[in-house]
């Protein structure tokens, strides 16, 4: 948890960033920094989901999001690495056979997707033919919308559920120790 703060910390000085400071008084808001089960689970929420559908920029995406719908701006920012150079190739395979599945159509093997045929013909020629966006893209982006939007809710959810829990046991703890204090007086 410990760990967790500090990232969080450090994420926090996300306010003072160039790029961030267009948004002004916003970014002041006390929600977006406070560790509120709500915004806490939001901004993980925000996170996970701009982490697996936008390759590029994911943080100030997350971050005008947390801010438009007042989430915690730094666990938002955090969140986004759920995608990293090791398991971006995986999600988007993933992303891949999912939006083939949901169109109907039977995804290719690996090989088959990193060199296409017809691209490594016509490799000189310029970029990728359209029957490979057809084939590999539209399913890939179809796929990371479905994931995006399904691991952004269960991570919201997820996360409001631990927080919660985390909370149960802390004030039990509190009230263990008051009553032993309280016993151990008398």
């Amino acid at each position: 948890m410990n760990r967790w703060r500090r990232m969080l910390h450090e994420a926090a000085e996300l306010r003072h960033r160039p790029w961030l400071r267009w948004m002004g008084p916003a970014l002041h808001h006390p929600h977006l920094w406070h560790m509120s089960r709500r915004g806490v689970s939001l901004g993980v929420g925000i996170g996970v989901f701009f982490g697996l559908v936008v390759p590029l920029a994911q943080i100030p995406a997350a971050a005008v999001a947390a801010v438009a719908i007042r989430a915690n701006v730094p666990a938002a920012a955090v969140s986004t690495l759920v995608t990293n150079p090791i398991t971006f190739p995986i999600i988007y395979y993933g992303a891949y056979r999912i939006g083939s599945r949901l169109i109907g159509q039977e995804p290719q093997r690996r090989e088959a997707l990193v060199h296409p045929p017809e691209q490594i013909q016509g490799a000189a020629e310029g970029p990728p033919p359209r029957s490979w966006w057809r084939r590999v893209g539209i399913p890939t982006v179809l796929g990371l919308v479905v994931l995006a939007t399904t691991c952004g809710l269960l991570t919201y959810l997820l996360t409001g559920w631990l927080l919660r829990i985390r909370t149960r046991r802390t004030w039990a703890r509190r009230i263990r120790r008051r009553r032993r204090r309280h016993d151990g007086g008398h």
